[in-house]
């Protein structure tokens, strides 16, 4: 059994845009699992913008990461000690164990996965906490229907990527948004979408009218900012935004922009509903179940950003909040 353990803990909370300072990463000993318990060697570390919330104080949904805690993370590991009757050693398991190579647990939170069918890393992404966000959100909120016109920024991104092609196969016209060229043809080519605007093109507007001369039933929501207020001019009646997040907005240190064209909301009568999936357990197993299908039939696939060693985790996570990524930004732990 390893007796040491390797962890990044939150230093400081950042102002603006974190930094490398804000964390630390430390050795510490790792004790023997009790009784009911089991010792989990991670193998990869999810990186999500949702992180960048929990190192701050400020009001949310959630509670912030204490001070010198080890930062929150989706993993997915091996169970290599057990006292545990429901996890022996060698399960597959994914939890929130957070930034560190090992974790003693009593098993609350875990889920046994099976790697055979699907990837270890693909619990963490399509069918991980990623993909049932855009599952959720889609099917719960954007209820799409056959020939309607869906919407989603960071199209290339772990949960945006999901979303454009769970709309393709509910018979939707998706467009996309995502950063660059090499994006937007990954997103087209790959994913299938029917079409993907650069956000960084000064012509986006023109570009958005023209990609959707019928008007946009369905805006999924991932970033805010000049882009939302696009979109809230192209609305149809009764359009649906299920708002996933605002990550324009994470590093911001001053009041956010404005949004111009709210008032598109009561125009359109457009429904827009923010969403916390975490809040919707009852919903995983079947959104677990169907995404497990798809992606096991090469219906949906998933683009990784791998960064190896949890060393160089804080320098991937700043590098992702700054769309340097390009897919699921995931740390491989062995």
């Amino acid at each position: 059994m390893p007796t040491k353990n390797q962890q990044v803990l939150l230093a400081a909370r950042p102002v603006g845009a974190p930094t490398e300072t804000d964390f630390r990463l430390v050795e510490t000993e790792l004790r023997d699992p009790g009784d009911g318990e089991v010792l989990v060697r991670n193998t990869y570390l999810s990186l999500d913008p949702y992180m960048r919330g929990r190192m701050s104080e400020a009001k949310s949904y959630a509670k912030p990461t204490e001070l010198g805690a080890v930062m929150i993370g989706g993993t997915v590991g091996e169970v290599v000690v057990s006292n545990h009757p429901k996890l022996p050693v060698g399960a597959a398991v994914v939890g929130t164990l957070g930034w560190q190579r090992y974790a003693v647990t009593d098993g609350k939170g875990l889920m046994k996965v099976d790697t055979s069918r699907i990837s270890a890393s693909a619990y963490l992404g399509a069918v991980g906490m990623p993909g049932v966000t855009a599952w959720y959100g889609l099917t719960e909120i954007g209820c799409p229907k056959a020939g309607e016109t869906l919407v989603v920024a960071a199209a290339s991104g772990a949960v945006g990527a999901v979303v454009g092609q769970l709309a393709k196969i509910h018979g939707c016209r998706v467009i996309g948004i995502a950063g660059g060229a090499e994006k937007c043809a990954y997103v087209t080519s790959e994913l299938g979408f029917d079409a993907c605007l650069d956000h960084r093109d000064p012509t986006l507007e023109q570009q958005l009218r023209a990609a959707t001369p019928d008007g946009i039933d369905i805006y999924f929501e991932n970033v805010g900012g000049a882009i939302l207020d696009m979109v809230l001019k192209r609305l149809n009646p009764f359009a649906r935004i299920p708002l996933c997040g605002l990550v324009s907005q994470y590093n911001a240190t001053g009041a956010p922009l404005p949004v111009k064209y709210f008032g598109a909301l009561l125009t359109s009568r457009a429904t827009l509903r923010g969403f916390i999936v975490s809040e919707h357990m009852d919903k995983w197993p079947a959104a677990l179940a169907e995404l497990g299908d798809h992606f096991a039939g090469g219906r949906i696939k998933m683009r990784e950003s791998i960064t190896d060693g949890l060393a160089h985790a804080p320098a991937a996570f700043i590098g992702m909040l700054e769309g340097k990524n390009f897919g699921k930004t995931l740390v491989k732990l062995t």
